[in-house]
């Protein structure tokens, strides 16, 4: 005779009726604040979508491919934010990305002292709880003046690359590049930390035991299985690059002409928006709509992308 399990015992006793009423109750809140959700991400798309209507009917496709920006002539396109948006913060990821990964490698595994470690992971932890204006600030009375010589270097050496084809002389794509690695690093690292500590002991024993070494068990056993939370957080990094507002705003020079090299000014979706739409009136404020829009769909591109890969990795190693 088959027992029932210990879940199908708790669904069937006798419950009192204040208990099921309780129950009730908190699924309906659940229910409730798990709609709020939604209604609210429906309220923004509504609004941005009704507001940008006008840019949308005057401009159509070619916003996206055009780089006029003049409230003068109410010429309107976002070409320069969208490719300061999206080159920002895939350049930050590649940097970000190993140095993310391996400084998580480094404090979870038993590389040097515990207590050691646990300070480090502190730090990470700190770095996370910076302000973005605080960073911004240190970027560029710190960062940006320590950078600008070796820049030059860069220009002098690669001028004749289109993508270090400027000299550089402040404020720039190259410095708001380094700014999000610092500000997306936090998130990588402790993701990618919580994952690899996830990984169940066994599979690392079991690669100790067929005579592996230390780094070809990180590399090929640990690594491999703690891919998909990996992944997740470095997904979720490149939707923090691509919303990041104040630091950027502050470095990147905030230019609206276009320009493929990296150490010229330009600009991103959420600094237009930072900069502009205080003061902004007519159809100006479409144009922004319009320019806000496309930053939730391409952030809404970001979070299918990263299910998706997240769901064919645990396919694959889980």
């Amino acid at each position: 005779m088959k027992l029932p399990s210990s879940q199908q015992v708790f669904a069937y006793r006798n419950r009192p009726p204040q208990e099921k009423l309780v129950d009730q109750g908190f699924r309906q809140v659940v229910v409730v604040l798990a709609s709020l959700v939604g209604v609210v991400l429906l309220g923004i798309l509504l609004t941005v979508l009704s507001g940008s209507r006008e840019a949308m009917a005057s401009f159509g496709l070619g916003f996206l491919t055009t780089s006029d920006w003049d409230p003068v002539t109410e010429r309107y396109g976002a070409f320069t934010a969208i490719y300061g948006t999206v080159v920002t913060s895939i350049l930050a990821l590649l940097i970000a990305v190993p140095l993310g990964v391996g400084t998580a490698v480094f404090i979870t595994e038993n590389l040097i002292p515990l207590r050691i470690r646990q300070v480090l992971g502190v730090m990470v932890e700190l770095l996370a709880a910076i302000p973005s204006v605080v960073l911004g600030l240190w970027a560029i009375f710190v960062m940006e003046p320590f950078l600008r010589p070796i820049l030059e270097g860069v220009y002098t050496t690669l001028g004749w690359l289109p993508f270090f084809s400027t000299q550089p002389q402040g404020p720039g794509v190259a410095p708001a590049i380094l700014i999000l690695v610092v500000m997306v690093l936090p998130i990588i690292t402790a993701i990618s930390r919580d994952s690899i500590q996830q990984v169940p002991p066994e599979l690392r024993q079991a690669a100790y035991g067929i005579g592996t070494t230390r780094w070809d068990a990180i590399l090929k056993v640990i690594l491999p299985a703690a891919v998909s939370g990996i992944t997740g957080g470095v997904m979720l990094a490149l939707g923090r690059a691509m919303g990041e507002t104040m630091a950027v705003t502050m470095i990147i020079g905030n230019s609206s002409n276009f320009s493929w090299s990296l150490l010229a000014p330009g600009n991103t979706i959420s600094s237009m928006l930072a900069n502009q739409f205080g003061e902004a009136d007519g159809q100006q404020v479409s144009a922004l709509m319009y320019a806000a829009l496309v930053l939730m769909l391409l952030t809404l591109v970001v979070n299918l992308l990263a299910q998706w890969v997240v769901r064919r990795l645990s396919l694959k190693y889980n």
